[in-house]
């Protein structure tokens, strides 16, 4: 018997687990959240340890497991910048960032040819960014801790590779489609 559904499994776990983790932080509950958040995050590198371990990869999981972490990311952000626990150009920033790359994915993907998956090493250096940033917060916001320039200096830093992984994305996508022609 075959386990080669678990990876995809756990990113349906990881998507439904974004409404509870954000109708918590509307009601104040943020040691709960803080949970979950930290159980959707732990589920990330699970389900791609499993799929690059056993070579589970299958197209629905190269979809869903990105699909999973924008929704949490994004999901996340606009609510922590709803509750104003953090700034709402942080998280504009963040989720302009997204629509770009999901856009140019979409477009190169009807357009030039069928999108792999694979995210930059800036991108995911942003991405683990973001999750610790959103961690801290809600640690912060729950139990006052870590300080708040831990948070800042964590914003920053995601503000840098926010807009070096964007541009590195429409660069290289720019750069494939036009040797493709």
């Amino acid at each position: 018997m075959t386990f080669s559904w678990l990876p995809n499994a756990i990113s349906l776990l990881r998507i439904a687990l974004v409404a509870p983790i954000l109708i918590l932080i509307l009601n104040g509950s943020f040691g709960w959240a803080l949970a979950l958040f930290w159980l959707a995050g732990f589920s990330d590198g699970v389900d791609g340890y499993l799929a690059k371990r056993f070579n589970w990869h299958t197209r629905l999981g190269a979809l869903l497991d990105p699909i999973a972490d924008k929704l949490l990311v994004a999901g996340t952000f606009i609510t922590l910048a709803y509750t104003q626990h953090i700034p709402l150009w942080l998280a504009a920033i963040v989720i302009l960032r997204d629509v770009v790359i999901v856009a140019g994915a979409t477009i190169y993907n009807f357009f030039v040819r069928p999108v792999q998956g694979e995210p930059t090493r800036i991108s995911k250096l942003n991405t683990a960014l973001q999750l610790l940033f959103l961690m801290f917060v809600l640690s912060r916001a729950g139990f006052d801790w870590p300080d708040q320039i831990s948070i800042t200096v964590l914003g920053a830093a995601i503000l840098v590779t926010v807009v070096i992984s964007g541009v590195d994305y429409v660069w290289s996508w720019s750069r494939r489609a036009r040797s493709e022609e």
